[in-house]
């Protein structure tokens, strides 16, 4: 088998260096649009936050730490899967995790569009809802920061690099200038024991726990490229340990920072943090009204980032089932070149340019009903790898607990449980929320069977495709 067919093969560079993987980390997970969803909901979020961090984030964290560690391997949580349960399981999983990523581009990139308004001012002007500013906008993003990576992750990387810094140091600049606020102005928000503590007994406080717990996710992503990390085994442990905390300051600090500088009704839910800024910085002083126009460009850049790594990611899973021949095998091509599995990324952003085509050329069509049917079904897609997520750690777990060279969550054995199941548990919360219509939607029921079965559809599609692989990879052998 030559160097190209394997997933171990030297014609895989190890580009990616702890610092890359640190920016990758902050670029996958962190999206500062999530800052002003949660504020909206009020102080009580801040909470939220601490909960959604200590059930889900840590834990999550934890398992990729050990996983990456014990199967430093390219695929990451595919190969991980396919290990503990078999190749069918290991199939399933890559693809949800696959296809969801292709469903996720539309929402990224349309909240870029609308972010990039703040640079030149527009943020007012109805911009955003104007396809013909939106459609290029987005498509442009999204071919960029394909062709970047296609040409190789040691040119790639520094889009991820960009994105990571353009993605935190407008979130530093939020938190200082709530630092600011804090000391010389009165907070925008009632701030007490009352507000602080969330209503969990109505839907959209439960609703908000799972959008909170979700935004944590994206840990395991740098490791569905362990054969392109320069000593896997070391430096994909020691980015989380680095850039976990990063990402949780900003998150919940920030949405402090917004809550201080911005009635909480009067937050949009796209932009709040760069309303909170251009506040922040005009309250100080007029001269300071390039800081939010600067600080969307950044954020403009760590969006390009953030389509990037999630483009090159679920892609590296596609290459490795191409290897196992349960996608057709052009998907485990590298490029000549430039060694980089680029008809697994071509293909990837093909079917991501026909979903963002749906979304902003169908406003007001019925293709606009099917494509909202496709969003919200992705939400209960994205779930599943990290159902398998914890189920893989607890396995492994058990089988080998006392590995060599593995870095193990603390605790010993009821360590291990406690991380699996509250990881699992809050999987399995926002599984159900997901299910759950809003309050304006009219037929809870019909809700209820497009997401449920659309989510089906998508899995049945792909034990589809499975299944003809297993045939044919069973009538090779006879022949044979």
């Amino acid at each position: 088998m030559t160097p190209e067919t394997t997933q171990t093969g030297p014609k895989l560079v190890r580009a990616l260096k702890l610092r890359d993987l640190v920016l990758f980390n902050l670029v996958a997970v962190l999206g500062l649009r999530h800052l002003g969803t949660t504020a909206k909901f009020g102080p009580g979020s801040l909470l939220m936050w601490l909960i959604a961090a200590v059930f889900f984030f840590i834990p999550q964290g934890l398992a990729v730490i050990e996983l990456s560690s014990r199967f430093p391997k390219e695929g990451g949580i595919y190969f991980w899967t396919k290990h503990a349960l078999g190749e069918g399981h290991g199939f399933l999983c890559g693809w949800c995790y696959w296809i969801n990523n292709v469903l996720y581009y539309p929402n990224l990139l349309i909240s870029a569009a609308v972010i990039a308004t703040f640079i030149f001012g527009k943020s007012a002007s109805g911009l955003s809802d104007n396809w013909t500013y939106v459609l290029p906008v987005t498509l442009g993003t999204l071919w960029i920061a394909t062709l970047i990576n296609i040409v190789g992750l040691g040119t790639g990387k520094w889009l991820q690099n960009a994105g990571g810094i353009g993605t935190y140091v407008p979130g530093l600049i939020l938190i200082l200038l709530g630092v600011y606020g804090a000391i010389t102005a009165p907070p925008a928000n009632e701030f007490s024991l009352a507000t602080l503590k969330p209503d969990l007994n109505n839907l959209p406080a439960l609703n908000l726990l799972a959008s909170i717990a979700f935004a944590f996710a994206g840990l395991e992503l740098a490791s569905t490229m362990a054969d392109e990390v320069e000593n896997p085994r070391r430096n994909l442990p020691r980015s989380i340990f680095i850039s976990a905390p990063l990402i949780a300051v900003i998150y919940i600090v920030g949405t402090a920072a917004v809550l201080w500088r911005l009635p909480n009704k009067d937050i949009n839910v796209v932009s709040g943090f760069l309303q909170a800024i251009k506040t922040g910085a005009d309250n100080i002083s007029p001269t300071l009204g390039w800081v939010a126009p600067l600080c969307a460009a950044l954020y403009s850049i760590g969006n390009l980032g953030s389509v990037g790594a999630w483009l090159i990611g679920p892609a590296r899973v596609a290459f490795v089932i191409g290897l196992d021949r349960y996608f057709p095998k052009t998907f485990g091509a590298l490029h000549p070149r430039w060694h980089t599995p680029y008809v697994a990324i071509l293909v990837q952003a093909t079917l991501a340019t026909i979903f963002l085509l749906l979304s902003v050329l169908g406003k007001g069509t019925n293709v606009e009903d099917v494509y909202l049917i496709l969003l919200d079904t992705q939400i209960l897609i994205y779930f599943i790898p990290y159902l398998y997520l914890f189920i893989v750690f607890l396995i492994h777990r058990r089988r080998s607990e006392n590995a060599t060279q593995v870095l193990l969550a603390p605790g010993g054995s009821i360590g291990g449980w406690l991380i699996g199941s509250s990881g699992m548990i809050v999987t399995l919360f926002a599984m159900i929320i997901a299910t759950i219509p809003p309050p304006d939607i009219g037929d809870s029921l019909l809700f209820r069977l497009k997401v449920i079965g659309g989510a089906l559809g998508f899995v049945l599609i792909g034990g589809l495709i499975y299944g003809c692989a297993r045939l044919k990879k069973k009538h090779t052998k006879i022949s044979i």
